[in-house]
Order: C-alpha cells, then sequence, then structure tokens
C-alpha cells in the first residue's frame, strides 16, 4: 500500500486535425468534434471522449461524444498518449 497521493486519472487535451474531424448529434443539434479529453486510467488502460461546437455556430452545450473507432483516430489517441508521457516524466515541479 502506497503512502503517497490517490491519483485517479492523467487527462490531456488534444486538438483533432481537421482531416480527422467528424459530426455527430445530440439532443436534435449537429457538433463538429475538434478535441478530444484522453485519460489514463490506473490501470494503464486509455480512455477517450470527444467535445466541439454545434455546426450551425454558437456556444452550444459542453457534451461529451464517444471517439469512433477508427484507425486513425486510435493512432493519433496513442500518439498524443506517448507524447504527454514523455512531457510527465521530465516535469520540472511547480512554478
Amino acid at each position: 500500500m502506497s503512502d503517497g497521493p490517490e491519483v485517479s486519472a492523467l487527462a490531456i487535451n488534444v486538438t483533432v486535425p481537421e482531416a480527422l474531424r467528424w459530426t455527430d448529434t445530440r439532443r436534435g443539434q449537429e457538433f463538429t468534434l475538434t478535441t478530444l479529453n484522453i485519460r489514463l486510467l490506473p490501470d494503464g488502460r486509455l480512455a477517450a471522449k470527444a467535445y466541439g461546437r454545434p455546426v450551425g455556430g454558437g456556444r452550444g452545450a459542453y457534451v461529451s461524444f464517444p471517439v469512433p473507432e477508427r484507425p486513425e483516430l486510435a493512432a493519433l489517441i496513442a500518439d498524443a498518449a506517448g507524447r504527454a508521457a514523455g512531457w510527465w516524466a521530465a516535469h520540472r515541479g511547480l512554478g
């Protein structure tokens, strides 16, 4: 048992390149998904949700969408997680 802080997840936000963006509908409103929130769970698995803006403009609701099972999105997630791991490992403390 560890005496250190209990970390429930590590999270990063990643911009989806324009060529990989997609649309989805929630509550009758169409969204273009532009950002991924990727979490590293304590068991080592990755979890991801997508966020975006309404196609018709405006702020819209802050709602999450599932990430489609597409190889190019899976590669983006894996690449981003690997890059973030390097940043975390090289941290220089607060401030």
